[in-house]
């Protein structure tokens, strides 16, 4: 069963800390965690000086990426649901001195975006999130003409035999991943706000990155 946003927020405190080597930890069964992040950076298709937003930053992996494309002209805006996660984003932000950067505590279902964004993106984020389709909604209107929204996530693969599905949601539980969050289909309801969407399958359908065109 999904857990309640108060659960995940306390999930998220007690994995604050050890949060970005669990991650790359799923190296060990081939899921290229950075190389996927990264995909989903560069199909937002930044440039310098844009304003971008991440929805459920947590420590700000993906910070770096993005930082490459905007430089120092542009603004990166990271909202997430819990403190302490996003203490170890501030100390990433004040090691490498990134000044653009402003981190923001909020429930993403309750975060007003500014109008004029050019970015949007979330990573392993949004469907844990019950009111992704408003957030998904005010995106799209806060998206400059030309922004781009990017999703990248897990997903349930068709004609998938049960216990490899079951053996991922073990893998990932740790993470507050359970099987109802498969009925969760961003990718589908970007349809309804965006004139173009794709998606594309990684890591043989069991994760995907799906692109909204404003």
């Amino acid at each position: 069963m999904a857990l309640r946003k108060d659960a995940v927020r306390d999930l998220y405190r007690e994995r604050a800390g050890s949060y970005d080597i669990a991650a790359n930890l799923y190296y060990l069964i081939g899921f290229r965690e950075a190389k996927y992040r990264k995909m989903a950076i560069s199909a937002l298709r930044l440039k310098p000086g844009d304003t971008v937003v991440e929805i459920g930053c947590g420590t700000g992996l993906n910070f770096q990426y993005v930082l490459q494309s905007i430089g120092r002209t542009g603004r990166l805006i990271g909202v997430d649901l819990t403190d302490a996660m996003l203490e170890k984003a501030k100390f990433r932000v004040e090691k490498n001195g990134w000044g653009n950067v402003q981190l923001v505590q909020s429930d993403a279902a309750k975060y007003a975006f500014s109008s004029g964004i050019n970015g949007i993106y979330s990573t392993f984020a949004l469907t844990l999130i019950p009111e992704y389709e408003a957030i998904i909604e005010r995106a799209s209107h806060a998206l400059s003409d030309g922004g781009r929204f990017v999703v990248l996530d897990l997903r349930k693969p068709d004609r998938c035999p049960t216990w490899i599905i079951e053996l991922g949601v073990a893998i990932t539980k740790p993470f507050g991943v359970s099987l109802d969050l498969a009925e969760r289909k961003p990718w589908e309801i970007m349809k309804k706000y965006f004139s173009n969407v794709t998606v594309t399958g990684i890591f043989g359908g069991f994760a995907y990155i799906a692109v909204g065109e404003k």
